[in-house]
């Protein structure tokens, strides 16, 4: 057999390439409607085996790429940017850089805690459950299942998580999830108490409180993780206060009842023997909808409402002579036709502006601009002005998929000061404290910022995202290209 030249690349290597410019994937789809009742069930089981196997494959995928991410070029102890305090990373995955599932988060699209959650699981599956990663690769367990195996067996010794997994694979697939977790947790409990405390440790200390947007006009849903004895006597006073009130005569529903009483807990407006908690609000919306000319959100902290609750938000602080809260604070937010934030302003700002008018030529209608984004200053730290623009502008860490709220957020320089990047709102934007980390000190990432604030993420994997400052909406999309004119001499099909 002749040698390969050596910088002829093997054949197998040809075709892998070509796989993978081939574009995305085409899925299999039956004709749905010509399908018989028994051939639709097949097809749906079939599909469920399809998906275990995507799962391991991905799992996989994932681990790969985690094994071309060594943590030997993130910062080590006593150097700047090294993990220290509280605030520092947990570790995830032993000799993987910290910076890597942050690189995966923005590879699947998805938050950094999806991520996380995945790349754990697939390195369980590899350290301490060969046999679910088998049956889950063979189509013979779902993905559902396997997780009960990784979430109870996870914190164990592999050798123990191996030994739990031989007793329950082979009637895993035949049990429902939550029997399987039930008989997974008893096993780990005969041989590893310590372990289900580990659970239970690490549940907790990942504990925090959530707000989320509700799908229903005008609502959010706020979350607590607590220990259940906990979860479950909170609930139960506030479903006994509710109940009284609706002793007491109140009409409405009983869930709605529950929520008020939580919020009343939560705040106590009855309680003046503590610091006040002052209420810092930004308020955003076209001046065509606060005239009543059109219809269209307007958003309150970042989280859209309808036109008529922002109205009514206004009226209460004295709307059209709007009046700052005592101890709070309004910023008013002041957009361009596409939602670009082009200004910042508070109310005594704003009446005063519109008291002394242009200071040039003294009049109100002479179209100069009074406000404007904060000019760019010459030190390294952002001004007072830019950092409410920025913020107002922003409202999150603008790391893809992130969210993370920008009291907890740096304005970054984009362009780093040292090499030349100004302090500019149009080189500035809001980033966590892990992600300014990442930015600073990860390698092979590559960061750029339009002057209206969109941002592109490029990782050392070569997979972009785009994020935009929450209230700009996207160009619009190109029309079609036109279709081509018949020839005179070409004949039209035959319809």
């Amino acid at each position: 057999m002749e040698r390969m030249e050596e910088d002829q690349p093997p054949a197998f290597v040809g075709g892998l390439l070509d796989l993978l410019g081939a574009g995305s994937p085409e899925l299999r789809r039956l004709p749905v409607a010509l399908l018989s009742r028994e051939q639709k069930a097949t097809e749906l089981a079939q599909l469920v085996e399809l998906e275990a196997k995507l799962a391991a494959y991905k799992a996989e995928l994932v681990l790969g790429l985690a094994d071309d991410s060594p943590d030997d070029l993130d910062p080590t102890p006593g150097t700047p940017g090294a993990q220290r305090g509280s605030w520092a990373p947990d570790p995830e995955l032993p000799g993987v850089s910290e910076f890597f599932t942050a690189e995966l988060a923005v590879v699947l699209d998805c938050g950094r805690r999806s991520a996380s959650l995945l790349a754990q699981r697939a390195w369980v599956y590899r350290e301490s459950l060969p046999a679910t990663w088998a049956a889950l690769a063979a189509g013979q367990l779902d993905e559902a299942r396997a997780k009960v195996l990784v979430d109870v067996l996870q914190h164990t010794d592999p050798a123990v998580a191996r030994q739990v997994e031989s007793q329950l694979i082979g009637e895993a697939s035949s049990c429902t999830t939550h029997t399987l977790r039930k008989r997974a947790v008893a096993a780990l409990l005969a041989v590893d108490a310590d372990a289900v405390d580990a659970r239970r440790r690490e549940a907790e200390r990942q504990a925090d409180v959530r707000v989320h947007p509700s799908p229903r006009e005008g609502m959010s849903t706020l979350t607590a993780d607590l220990p259940a004895p906990v979860a479950a006597a909170c609930f139960d006073l506030v479903d006994q206060l509710a109940v009284l009130l609706k002793k007491d005569g109140d009409e409405r529903p009983i869930g709605q009842l529950r929520a008020t009483v939580l919020a009343d807990l939560v705040q106590r407006p009855w309680d003046d023997t503590r610091p006040p908690v002052t209420a810092h609000l930004q308020l955003a919306a076209t001046l065509s909808a606060l005239a009543g000319g059109s219809g269209e959100a307007g958003e309150v902290n970042g989280l859209p409402i309808a036109i008529g609750q922002l109205r009514e938000l206004l009226a209460r602080l004295d709307a059209l002579g709007v009046r700052t809260p005592a101890g709070g604070s309004v910023t008013l937010a002041l957009t361009d036709d596409v939602g670009a934030l082009r200004a910042t302003t508070t109310l005594d700002r704003l009446r005063r502006l519109a008291q002394r008018g242009c200071p040039t030529h003294q009049s109100a209608g002479c179209g100069c601009a009074v406000l404007d984004r904060p000019a760019e200053v010459d030190g390294y730290a952002p001004s007072a002005a830019q950092q409410t623009f920025v913020h107002t502008r922003d409202r999150t860490c603008r790391f893809p998929g992130c969210g993370q709220r920008v009291g907890w957020a740096d304005a970054d320089h984009v362009v780093p000061h040292a090499h030349g990047g100004a302090t500019d709102c149009a080189n500035l934007c809001c980033l966590c404290r892990s992600h300014h980390r990442l930015k600073t000190f990860a390698r092979g990432w590559h960061f750029q910022m339009t002057s209206d604030g969109v941002l592109t993420v490029t990782t050392p994997s070569g997979i972009t995202r785009t994020t935009r400052p929450p209230g700009t909406r996207p160009p619009p999309a190109e029309p079609p290209p036109p279709l081509p004119e018949l020839e005179p001499d070409d004949e039209p099909p035959p319809f």
